[in-house]
């Protein structure tokens, strides 16, 4: 890519991103676009408009807020969840230093020199671009002291932060474990692995009568997995035609004026998607429907607790401490039996899952990896031929009817700017389903696991595929060939290859910033959606507030794609230092970003209070390393007899990590009894703590039906206490 493309990319999405700005500033005025603008706000009961002057209305107003608001503001709004993702990206942008490198590049002579010029005279064909880059300082030149000294400082810089980070995020997690507040999760466990019962007892006496046993002065109640797909389906439709009702109901009344009093009752075909069968009064039809359906679904509520209980149960004590003590203690012999973790949320649970046995998903967990390390690998096919197909020289040569279009000096300006950075993220942009569909078929518990779990995936896919794929792609299979024949000849060919990539990651980061973040802080596609549903399908206020709903931040997408970034820009930060303000402006503006949408649009689905941080953490160090040993390549390749000065730094990232590790990790994994022991502000409902995972299909509609349910699942009435 030529300095004109590079600066045509580079200001056209400079000048997408101040359009879309004033776009949003425009349109989060107007009081009709407060569902798209402030769901969060309106969600929380708040005014979204409440203690803003005119001031706040400029195109900066939004930025002031954001950088008022503090860490507590965050918590509230978007939870502990969100506030460390915003810890993440600062962290990132104080890793990412400016360095004084550009001027000990820039003053090189190496690419004069390798193309005969001599006595300081030029070449018209060298890039700005590559002046400031490794490659335009000589081979065994004193400058590379400023490049190897450089890494030894970010190196260390980072280890500062991610140590002031992790502390921080710990203090977080434990203020957010040890408030006055009640909840549900706090108060239970997760048991599965239960053994088969006796004839005589169900699975619901078989996990009384353990618990009360080990656990006779804290065990409160114990609530068995029960098979809920039929009575959920049931329920399902019950709901459906509820909504249906409310719809029909509401375009009748819009029906009633003046000339036509009596209305017209809104109607519909019973046949496939309505377009064919026997029409009918939509009303009445759903009425009896659900006079039908009632009755079904309380016989298969009564059959589902006491016929199709399953292998795990949400155990609930009377008291915080005695829930983590519970979660920390073996409390079977045998490893296969009467496993016992940490309750999730309520609204997280993934209730297929919980029956899963320990070996079924250990031998799930192992065929997904091999099902992910090929799709990884494999992937990097396509990769590369988008990578090699998206060039002009490549549309001339396979679609030469092109050649008219793409010769335009124009039209040839803008697609080597955009086509292969744009054809690239499209490709990345259909995987993340696929693996949060594996990750959730290992038999994880919850949905944070899930998002974890898919989010690391992620993360390796991208940085094997879009890193080393787009920077090895020309000579992909021989560069495989050297990995297996020769590991070590990967950091060589690490620092051979990179440089070549540099404009390309370039305009990669500059696009993903400017555009990326333009287009999330504009919302336009959410609003469009919304008035058009708004307009033409929503007559209720349940179906409008389902149009508007949000969602939370995406963390599996969301953290692996800032992970690639990072990975970028570390690479990148001494082959070509140019890269560097546009990392610092991605991770400056993306914080500040994602502040005001976690202030203002997201909703959190569900809060793992900080899980995600080890994570981040563990994924910045192994960035951090691929750097050291790009640079080793470098450096190496450079000629600099100094270079091995770089080796010990890889052994130091890997003690740095274990150290954290060993420091951290276990309040993350599990909740300290310190932290557990924190005095409640009220006395806990154990019933309504009970009731909150009792899944919607088999919830009884009053609080004082909770004995009925228990009651449901036993086979016996004995209290007394056995194993």
């Amino acid at each position: 890519m030529d300095i004109a493309s590079f600066v045509t990319s580079f200001l056209t999405s400079f000048i997408i991103f101040v359009v879309l700005v004033l776009v949003f500033t425009w349109l989060s005025r107007r009081p009709g676009n407060a569902p798209v603008y402030y769901p969060n706000v309106l969600l929380r009961g708040l005014d979204p408009w409440e203690g803003r002057g005119r001031g706040t209305r400029s195109p900066v107003g939004w930025i002031q807020q954001a950088i008022a608001a503090s860490e507590a503001n965050v918590v509230a709004a978007g939870g502990v969840d969100a506030a460390v993702y915003l810890v993440f990206l600062s962290s990132v942008s104080g890793i990412l230093l400016l360095p004084v490198l550009l001027p000990v590049a820039a003053t090189g002579h190496a690419l004069e020199t390798s193309a005969g010029f001599q006595n300081g005279s030029t070449a018209q064909n060298f890039t700005i671009i590559e002046r400031l880059a490794l490659g335009n300082v000589e081979n065994g030149s004193l400058r590379l002291w400023a490049f190897l000294v450089s890494v030894y400082w970010l190196s260390i810089v980072t280890y500062f932060v991610l140590w002031k980070s992790y502390k921080h995020v710990s203090n977080l997690r434990a203020a957010a474990r040890s408030t006055s507040d009640v909840k549900p999760e706090e108060f239970a466990v997760l048991v599965r692995d239960v053994p088969i019962p006796p004839p005589d007892q169900s699975i619901k006496d078989s996990v009384d009568s353990y618990f009360r046993a080990l656990h006779p002065d804290t065990f409160y109640k114990a609530m068995v997995v029960t098979d809920i797909k039929k009575a959920d389906k049931i329920f399902q439709e019950i709901e459906g035609h509820k909504q249906k009702i409310a719809h029909a109901e509401a375009v009748y009344a819009e029906s009633k004026t003046a000339n036509k009093p009596e209305g017209t009752k809104p109607t519909h075909k019973t046949g496939f998607l309505g377009l064919i069968g026997k029409k009918v009064d939509t009303i009445e039809y759903c009425n009896e429907k659900i006079k039908e359906l009632l009755p079904k679904l309380e016989e298969e509520q009564k059959n589902t607790l006491s016929e199709k209980q399953q292998r795990a149960a949400i155990v609930v004590f009377n008291s915080r401490a005695a829930a983590a003590s519970a979660s920390q203690t073996l409390h079977a012999q045998m490893f296969d039996k009467w496993t016992v973790t940490e309750a999730p949320e309520p609204r997280e649970i993934i209730w297929s899952n919980l029956p899963v046995k320990i070996y079924d998903r250990n031998t799930r967990r192992s065929v997904i990896y091999f099902i992910v390390f090929l799709t990884v690998f494999f992937y990097l096919i396509p990769i590369s031929a988008i990578s090699a197909v998206t060039t002009l020289e490549k549309l001339r040569q396979k679609l030469p009817f092109l050649k008219v279009v793409v010769d335009q000096p124009i039209v040839k300006t803008v697609l080597q700017a955009y086509l292969p950075q744009l054809a690239l993220i499209v490709f990345l942009a259909l995987l993340p389903a696929l693996l949060v569909f594996v990750s959730k078929s290992e038999g994880i518990p919850s949905q944070s696991h899930v998002v974890r779990a898919a989010s690391g995936k992620y993360f390796y896919f991208i940085v094997f595929n879009v890193f080393l794929g787009i920077t090895i792609s020309s000579t992909l299979f021989s560069a495989l060939k050297t990995i297996v024949d020769n590991p070590p000849g990967i950091i060589e060919m690490l620092g051979s290859s990179l440089p070549g990539s540099a404009t390309f990651f370039l305009t990669f980061v500059a696009l993903k910033f400017f555009v990326g973040y333009g287009l999330e802080l504009s919302r336009l596609v959410p609003l469009i959606i919304f008035h058009l549903k708004k307009k033409y399908l929503c007559k209720t206020e349940d179906e409008v507030r389902a149009a508007w709903t949000p969602g939370d931040l995406g963390y599996n997408t969301r953290v692996p794609s800032d992970m690639l970034i990072v990975t970028i820009v570390l690479c990148y930060s001494a082959i070509a230092p140019l890269i560097i303000p546009f990392g610092v402006a991605y991770f400056a503006l993306g914080w500040l970003i994602a502040k005001n949408q976690v202030l203002r649009v997201y909703v959190p689905s569900y809060e793992s209070n900080g899980r995600m941080w080890p994570h981040m953490h563990t994924r910045i160090i192994a960035a951090l390393m691929i750097y050291q040993a790009t640079m080793i390549g470098v450096i190496g390749l450079k000629k600099f007899v100094y270079s091995p000065i770089l080796v010990p730094l890889i052994p130091i990232s890997l003690i740095f990590a274990y150290t954290c590790h060993t420091r951290f990790y276990p309040a993350f994994a599990k909740t300290p009894l310190e932290v557990a022991s924190q005095e409640l502000k009220e006395t806990p409902n154990m019933g309504a703590i009970y009731t909150a995972y009792i899944p919607p299909c088999l919830k009884p509609e009053k609080l004082e039906d909770v004995e009925v349910f228990e009651d449901a699942q036993s086979r016996t009435t004995s209290r007394a206490p056995s194993f």
